[in-house]
């Protein structure tokens, strides 16, 4: 008799896609048993980290911003044996833009995501939330990503 603890060591989550076009998960079902990684939100790094904090500066846009978030993301992933194949949502907060009138670029980040996500490479789509917020916590940054990772 196979237990369902053996069962579920083995069993990968269970995403649930919407229309093909989409580029998110409509919902992912989690099987017992898996080990759920919550990754903190990331921000971008500092193009120089030995400028004063008021004066660093993250990226041009929000699209070089989320790259460089995703990357960070993928770093820490790695360090646990892990990859983009892992995660299933992600959390993504985006700052209103100067340079757009104060709104958030959600194309640009979706650009970002496209490299990374629902690729030949790595095909696993996530299920995704975009807000725009008021402000994150340096002025310059443009986005913030929240990621969870199964195994």
């Amino acid at each position: 008799m196979l237990g369902l603890g053996a069962f579920s060591a083995h069993a990968q989550p269970l995403r649930h896609h919407g229309p093909d076009e989409s580029p998110i998960l409509a919902a992912v079902t989690i099987p017992p048993g898996s080990k759920l990684i919550l990754l903190s939100g990331q921000v971008p790094p500092p193009l120089d980290p030995k400028a004063p904090y008021e004066a660093m500066t993250f990226g041009i846009d929000t699209r070089v911003q989320s790259i460089a978030v995703f990357r960070e993301i993928e770093s820490i992933l790695s360090a646990s044996g892990l990859g983009f194949g892992n995660i299933v949502k992600l959390t993504v907060f985006l700052a209103g833009d100067p340079r757009r009138g104060g709104t958030m670029d959600f194309e640009g980040f979706s650009k970002a995501y496209a490299e990374f996500f629902g690729t030949e490479n790595q095909p696993h789509k996530v299920a995704r939330s975009v807000v725009q917020v008021a402000a994150l916590a340096h002025p310059e940054y443009l986005v913030e990503i929240e990621a969870i990772a199964v195994e």
